[in-house]
């Protein structure tokens, strides 16, 4: 008998059969109701938040505020349904929208085209406040904020470091090598120099050479992980004022908003993720297919690395895994798509790749999508 299974492709699905007694394990997980409606769920969590104040209680009458979110890899969050909730409750408090912006919070990852704004962002936030990309490698658009105890110089979006209140809008899910998602990361690498997110990143190698990577760098792992302690030292030199993060269902569907102090809200976030998708599983086996759920989590390699991540603790030592990830953007980032250059030779490779993560390259401005420099005002 066979056993059909239907998996997420880009924007679409691929079928495939499996002789029914040979299936070990089916890894999904646990369902959660899906908000019934987002606006009136996220309005809810700003009134009342987790260990801080109200959002009212926070902004004053007439302080500009700046709103981070996540880039098109990450359209999942539905920032398009959060930030008409958002700006409304900042026009309660006294906060205008001309005295709002919105930084997308790039990180290292490529621009986007005006229509990936819209479509990460939505057509009323576009409308109705001024929406810019963060550029890493834009040293006149960074400031400088202070340096974390292993080193690491942190300069923020000049932007976000100027405006009265900082607002981190974003989603938790589990992180291959920072733990989870969400929260602290909105400040690293989310609006961090390109400088800084090397230096970040380094610590997610072995600390030997030919060690290869960190093995506290890990899915889940937030409590012994360097990397993640470096990053709530970002995020704590900059001390966001409020966040708003949410959760997915596994069908992709936002099930919960934890808003409030950045780091307690953010660590509840993650509890309800270890509820969902913390699944064991009954054996490990010679073959596991994995699919990322589709488009945005299958963009890219880069961003496919993480289903593959997940297949792997399923996988028996030497076993094969089938990824099924469309990659429409197989080329980004460059950075990571040059690491294949290196398959034959891992040592070398982990030799160039620790001498760029310590002496990270410079560059004045990103290119846009014509090859020409662009300020990231997609506005």
């Amino acid at each position: 008998m066979e056993k059909v299974f239907e998996l997420g492709f880009g924007q679409g699905t691929q079928t495939i059969s499996l002789p029914a007694e040979k299936v070990v394990n089916e890894v999904e997980g646990k369902d959660a109701p899906a908000l019934a409606d987002v606006g009136v769920a996220v309005t809810a969590a700003l009134r009342s938040p987790i260990g801080a104040p109200a959002l009212k209680e926070i902004v004053k009458p007439g302080e500009t505020v700046c709103l981070t979110v996540n880039d098109i890899t990450r359209t999942w969050v539905r920032h398009d349904l959060i930030l008409p909730a958002l700006l409304n409750e900042l026009n309660e408090a006294g906060v205008p929208d001309e005295n709002i912006t919105v930084v997308i919070a790039l990180g290292s990852h490529r621009a986007h085209s005006p229509e990936e704004n819209v479509i990460v962002c939505g057509e009323e936030a576009i409308r109705r406040v001024k929406v810019y990309q963060h550029e890493c490698k834009n040293e006149e658009g960074l400031c400088y904020v202070g340096t974390t105890s292993r080193g690491v110089e942190l300069s923020i979006n000049r932007r976000a470091f100027e405006a009265d209140r900082l607002i981190c809008v974003g989603g938790i899910v589990y992180h291959l090598i920072a733990g989870f998602g969400g929260g602290r990361k909105s400040i690293m690498p989310g609006i961090s120099s390109y400088k800084a997110i090397q230096q970040n990143h380094s610590l997610s190698l072995a600390t030997e050479r030919g060690g290869g990577s960190n093995p506290n760098c890990a899915s889940s792992n937030i409590t012994t992980n360097e990397m993640n302690a470096d990053q709530m030292e970002c995020a704590e030199l900059v001390n966001p004022d409020f966040i708003v993060n949410v959760t997915m269902n596994p069908k992709g569907e936002l099930c919960d908003v934890f808003a409030g102090h950045w780091h307690q809200a953010w660590l509840t976030g993650t509890k309800r993720v270890e509820e969902i998708y913390g699944i064991s599983v009954n054996e490990k086996t010679d073959l596991v297919i994995a699919s990322a759920g589709g488009f945005p989590k299958d963009i890219n390699l880069y961003q496919g690395s993480k289903t593959l991540d997940n297949a792997y603790y399923a996988a028996k030592p030497g076993g094969v895994i089938i990824g099924l990830l469309a990659c429409p953007d197989i080329k980004e980032p460059p950075d990571f798509a040059g690491w294949f250059q290196y398959a034959g030779d891992l040592l070398k490779f982990e030799d160039t790749l620790r001498a760029e993560l310590y002496n990270p390259r410079l560059y004045c401005l990103l290119p846009n999508f014509d090859g020409e420099e662009n300020d990231g005002d997609f506005s």
